[in-house]
């Protein structure tokens, strides 16, 4: 969370280095999609290293186009060097040749919400679990696509049951944060980013605290909080995008905040 998606500008160009846990790390090219993010592994390396991991991988692929494994780490290697759709389109051939693999169908419902293809997202990361065996970080994406499409209020039910499982895991924290940072809860998103700003957090998460800071006025703080991980350019930049996130109308809903927790026999379909 971040990953903490959203896909409006994906049409035109779309990237929050900012923000967070869907896939943390690598080159961003999706603005919404690194804002609320789905889940992933924190990778420290360089876009040079993803690039040359990125030719390897796709020698693998094509000697290997049925190794589920070797597909998704081609995947993750298209997604953090830009080349979404075509991360996308790889995972949809591993999906059809592997169509019972969790693993698999996790990673696709997150390349499809990277493209903004949230409903079929959706379905396909339902399928990545089951309800005797729910996954935290495939609920961490349930949440984030539904960030993504504004129902910030369901986005949150998913966090917490991820959180129920996992808990104080900061790559859910983060995403829970900011999803109530997107509802203008800035105290609340603030609380949630500090537990998730823990030693070995990734520097992403530090970033979302550092925007959230900025959101309420605290300049300084929030200098403080992100020296040495991002330019007072890029802050500016990705406090003016999330502002213009936080004016954005959500979906009708019939009442504020849903209190039943998740029915996960619902959001994870047996496959």
């Amino acid at each position: 969370m971040g990953i903490l998606s959203i896909h409006k500008n994906q049409v035109s160009r779309i990237a929050l280095a900012a923000v967070l846990a869907a896939s943390l790390g690598g080159c961003v090219t999706n603005k919404r999609a690194e804002i609320t993010g789905s889940t992933g592994t924190p990778q420290r390396m360089t876009e040079s290293d993803w690039r040359k991991q990125s030719e390897q991988l796709a020698n693998q692929y094509r000697e290997q186009p049925n190794d589920a494994r070797v597909a998704i780490a081609y995947a993750q290697s298209l997604r953090q060097t830009g080349q979404r759709a075509q991360a996308a389109a790889v995972l949809q051939q591993a999906s059809m040749r592997n169509s019972k693999n969790p693993e698999v169908l996790g990673a696709y419902g997150r390349a499809l919400a990277d493209v903004g293809q949230f409903n079929q997202a959706l379905e396909v990361l339902s399928k990545a679990h089951t309800p005797d065996q729910p996954d935290w970080r495939v609920l961490n994406a349930q949440g984030a696509v539904h960030d993504q499409t504004g129902n910030h209020a369901e986005a949150r039910r998913f966090y917490e049951t991820a959180l129920r499982i996992a808990p104080n895991e900061p790559v859910v924290l983060s995403n829970l944060g900011l999803s109530y940072a997107l509802s203008k809860d800035l105290i609340r998103a603030e609380q949630v980013l500090r537990r998730a700003d823990g030693p070995n957090a990734h520097p992403k998460i530090r970033q979302n605290l550092g925007l959230v800071l900025a959101l309420q006025g605290k300049f300084e703080e929030s200098e403080r909080v992100t020296a040495g991980l991002i330019s007072p350019e890029q802050q500016t930049q990705n406090l003016a995008y999330f502002r213009e996130m936080m004016k954005e109308p959500g979906p009708k809903k019939k009442s504020a905040e849903p209190k039943k927790p998740i029915d996960l026999k619902k959001v994870a379909q047996a496959n």
